[in-house]
């Protein structure tokens, strides 16, 4: 495994594997630990401070798909305020367009619960052969039919760029 992100199932020791059931989508791709020495929350954040601008370009677009179907304007995945310690962020605390539902030493999960779908994200810590590594897993589960027609188009592409920002931003 090298330094490449592969995909992964969700690892069974995380808690957001207890997410699994009933989830109507879910996937996890693991990579080489970016930064052994930090907390999984602190790792999250190092992660997506360096969202790479192609990124923002496909969340403007989402933005103004969805504008129309009354769904929440995603602000982009970079943290809003990326001066604050990681150690003052709390539960119910916003983690750029997420919710920090989460956050041990080993593994810190945020979510979004809009009325079309929920979304949680773990990022976990841990290591295979003795070698450091992260998960990122991605567990949802779907309200209604706009959550369908949503994920029937985010799934996909979901599967193609979670893995090549991953890649992007572990090397930065």
């Amino acid at each position: 495994m090298k330094n490449k992100v592969v995909s992964t199932d969700v690892p069974p020791g995380s808690l957001i594997h207890q997410a699994l059931p009933r989830a109507d989508f879910a996937d996890c791709y693991t990579l080489p630990d970016p930064h052994p020495e930090l907390d999984a929350l602190d790792t999250y954040l190092a992660i997506f401070a360096r969202t790479p601008r192609w990124m923002h370009a496909l969340m403007a677009i989402r933005n103004g798909v969805v504008r129309h179907l009354g769904l929440k304007y995603a602000n982009g995945l970079r943290v809003a305020n990326p001066h604050k310690p990681p150690t003052s962020y709390q539960p119910g605390d916003r983690v750029g367009i997420f919710t920090l539902g989460h956050a041990t030493p080993r593994e810190a999960v945020v979510f979004d619960d809009d009325k079309h779908l929920k979304v949680q994200l773990s990022l976990f810590k841990h290591a295979v052969n003795g070698r450091p590594m992260v998960s990122l897993s991605t567990v949802v589960h779907i309200h209604n039919r706009l959550g369908r027609a949503y994920m029937s188009v985010v799934g996909p592409v979901h599967k193609f760029i979670v893995p090549l920002m991953l890649a992007q931003a572990a090397q930065a």
